[in-house]
């Protein structure tokens, strides 16, 4: 008797090991739905997502896709062969010195998004993910509505030869959705213009904001009021 013999033997059987079902914890609710928190302001409310097609040899290729949901803004538009959440989070790190750290990151359940790694990391910087609940992708409606237009609008449209042609027409495609595609929810703006007026919009407000009556008093002071210098009389 060998291995062979008896692996053949209990298939004849019927006979086979049960498997361990590991059940998964959700960890999403209805309550971070899109239409139930909405994004404020830019950078207030980020949502990322997963889309995958293929070469024209067959290799898979994987795009993650982050959104401001109050600009629309395709703020990144990374393709890989695939991508795991180191690359996430190397995305992320990236963006944050050019764009900024938003308050929140809408997300599902995705073993990328779940992990603990990027759950840490997250946690350390201070910002909230919003996980929707299991099997309601209604609820990560503008990543949803953003993955219709990349294939709509360029995946069913293009042949990738490999990664590196992938690369460059998501790039172009990016560039072109940002700055040259108006959006009917934007007034028919592009997601560049909003975005430029958003953040004039907030400038003002910031210069626009009273000033405190007195100013602090100095550090060297420990009456904590500064005296008021007297006039030298001559």
């Amino acid at each position: 008797m060998n291995s062979k013999r008896i692996h053949r033997l209990c298939r004849s059987e019927g006979l086979k090991v049960p498997q361990t079902v590991r059940n998964k914890r959700a960890i999403g609710v209805s309550a971070n739905a899109c239409d139930v928190r909405k994004a404020e302001q830019m950078n207030h409310v980020w949502t990322w997502d997963f889309v995958f097609d293929r070469t024209t040899n067959g290799t898979m290729l994987k795009w993650l896709s982050l959104i401001d949901e109050h600009t629309r803004e395709c703020l990144a538009l990374k393709v890989g062969r695939g991508l795991t959440s180191e690359d996430v989070i190397n995305t992320l790190a990236d963006l944050f010195q050019t764009r900024g750290i938003p308050k929140c990151i809408r997300s599902d359940n995705g073993p990328e998004f779940v992990s603990q790694a990027i759950r840490s990391w997250l946690e350390r910087l201070g910002i909230e993910v919003l996980y929707i609940a299991p099997g309601s992708p209604w609820e990560n409606g503008y990543a949803e509505s953003f993955h219709s237009k990349i294939r709509d609008e360029f995946l069913n449209r293009e042949l990738f030869e490999n990664l590196r042609s992938a690369q460059a027409q998501t790039e172009m495609w990016r560039d072109d959705y940002n700055h040259h595609r108006p959006h009917s929810s934007l007034n028919y703006q592009t997601p560049a213009e909003f975005a430029a007026r958003c953040g004039a919009s907030a400038t003002k407000r910031a210069e626009a904001a009273p000033q405190p009556a007195s100013p602090l008093p100095p550090p060297n002071d420990p009456s904590g009021s500064a005296q008021t210098p007297q006039p030298r009389l001559s």
